[in-house]
C-alpha cells in the first residue's frame, strides 16, 4: 500500500500541479478544500473537477466562515480586487488563511495515519503573501510535530511545498508533463459562476503571464478576450 497524503486543493494552477507531483511520487492522496467564504464557488467547482480527473482517494470540502472576519478583497465583498500590481501585501492576502487550512490538512492526515501534506504555496510568483515563505512552512511543521499524538509517538509529520522555488512557467510545464489539464482549474480572484476569469486581477496577470513564459496556449476561460 502507498503512503497516504493530504493534498490542499483549491482549484487553481498550483495545487492541481501539486496534486500531480504527490500522485507521481506514489501517495495516495487525499483532497482537502475549503469554502471559507470567499468570493466566488468556481474555485471549489474546479476542484471537484481536478479531483476527479486525478482520482484522488477522498475529496473532502470542509466549509469555514472567514468571511466573518472579512479584513481581505477575496472575503469581504466591499473591499474591491485590484486589477493593477500595488505594493506591499495586496488586499486579497486573507489574514491566517494557511495557517488554518494546515491545521485542518493536520487533523485529517492525523486521523487518515498519514505523515505527509502538500501545499501549493511559492516564493517566486507569488503576490507577497506571508504565509507563503519557507520560513513560515517550517515553522508550521515545526508546531505540528510538537502537537500532534502522531509525532510524539515517533510519526513525525513533514509539509512538502513542492513549486516553492518554481517559477510560473515551470510549474507549468511540469504540470503539463504529468498530464494536467489546465482547463480544469480556476484561477481567478473574481471569477463569475461560470468559472470564467476576469483577466485584470493579480492571479490572472501571474497566470497568463506564466502560459507565455513557457510558450504555451492559455486555454483559460475569460470573460472577455484576454
Amino acid at each position: 500500500m502507498n503512503k497516504r497524503a493530504v493534498i490542499l486543493l483549491s482549484g487553481g494552477l498550483d495545487s492541481a500541479t501539486v496534486l500531480a507531483m504527490a500522485r507521481q511520487r506514489q501517495y495516495d492522496c487525499y483532497a482537502l478544500s475549503f469554502a471559507y467564504g470567499q468570493r466566488h464557488g468556481s474555485e471549489l467547482d474546479a476542484a471537484r473537477r481536478v479531483a476527479q480527473a486525478l482520482a484522488v482517494c477522498e475529496h473532502r470540502i470542509v466549509h469555514l466562515d472567514l468571511a466573518a472576519f472579512g479584513g481581505s478583497a477575496l472575503t469581504d465583498l466591499a473591499i474591491p480586487v485590484p486589477e493593477a500590481p500595488g505594493k506591499g501585501i495586496p488586499v486579497t492576502y486573507v489574514p491566517a488563511r494557511n495557517t488554518i487550512f494546515l491545521a485542518m490538512a493536520l487533523g485529517w492526515a492525523e486521523v487518515l495515519g498519514a505523515q505527509d501534506i502538500f501545499i501549493g504555496v511559492n516564493a517566486v510568483d507569488y503576490s507577497g503573501y506571508p504565509d507563503c515563505r519557507p520560513d513560515y512552512i517550517a515553522a508550521f511543521q515545526h508546531m505540528a510535530n510538537l502537537a500532534t499524538r502522531a509525532a510524539v509517538e515517533g510519526r513525525s509529520m513533514t509539509i512538502h511545498t513542492p513549486l516553492m522555488t518554481l517559477g510560473k512557467a515551470a510549474i507549468i510545464e511540469e504540470g503539463l508533463r504529468l498530464g494536467v489539464d489546465y482547463r480544469l482549474t480556476v484561477s481567478c480572484y473574481q471569477a463569475d459562476e461560470q468559472g470564467r476569469a476576469c483577466g485584470v486581477c493579480d492571479s490572472c496577470r501571474l497566470r497568463r503571464e506564466g502560459f507565455a513564459a513557457a510558450g504555451v496556449a492559455d486555454q483559460t476561460y475569460y470573460r472577455v478576450s484576454a
